[in-house]
């Protein structure tokens, strides 16, 4: 797998993102990720109208943070002494400028997100008469990607009996711990192996 489709597959499967304005306001939202004709990645999503974040981001520069898996890592895990705690991750931080969308643009992209999230979502239950009311209270945007940095963080620099003695550890913890191991196995990274 190129590294760009690792990324972008990593964005679609983290699609809850941090959107960061340049005044430090920032919005917890789903953002769906498409490519322009010229191959260029943007960014989709929607603001509710009572956020303000909106009244001030049209045609400014945002970052968008997507968090992977993580967890805790123990020192106890690894061979090597002494070791000090941390904490294994893998994010994708995102850079571009803002650009509202007109309704029917946002509603094609309301249907692409219910889809993606509630494919199995009746029109019974949400109907494109209930939509184009969500659409009152609902700003569409777009962010056209500029600048895409990717961060793996697990341990992958340290020797390969740390990177099992973390392994075992992340295999005895759950949750969160349990997501970051599924992670690390799927791409091969810090496993020891």
């Amino acid at each position: 797998m190129k590294e760009a489709d690792k990324i972008y597959s990593f964005i679609d499967n983290y699609s809850f993102a941090t959107v960061i304005s340049g005044n430090l306001d920032a919005s917890h939202l789903p953002l769906l990720l498409k490519f322009q004709s010229d191959g260029i990645p943007v960014l989709y999503g929607h603001f509710s109208k009572a956020n303000t974040q909106i009244k001030q981001i049209a045609q400014t520069r945002v970052l968008a943070v997507f968090h992977g898996p993580h967890a805790y890592i123990s020192p106890s895990w690894y061979a090597n002494k002494p070791a000090v705690p941390t904490w294994n991750y893998a994010a994708v931080h995102v850079q571009g400028t803002v650009h509202l969308t007109d309704g029917d643009e946002t509603l094609k992209r309301l249907d692409q997100l219910i889809q993606k999230y509630d494919p199995g979502l009746s029109a019974e239950v949400i109907s494109d008469e209930h939509k184009n009311k969500l659409l009152n209270g609902i700003v569409g945007f777009k962010i056209v990607v500029d600048d895409i940095q990717a961060k793996e963080k697990l341990g992958q620099h340290k020797s390969s009996e740390d990177q099992r003695g973390v392994t075992h550890g992340l295999a005895n913890e759950c949750g969160d711990a349990r997501q970051l191991l599924e992670y690390m196995r799927k791409y091969g990274i810090g496993t020891g192996d």
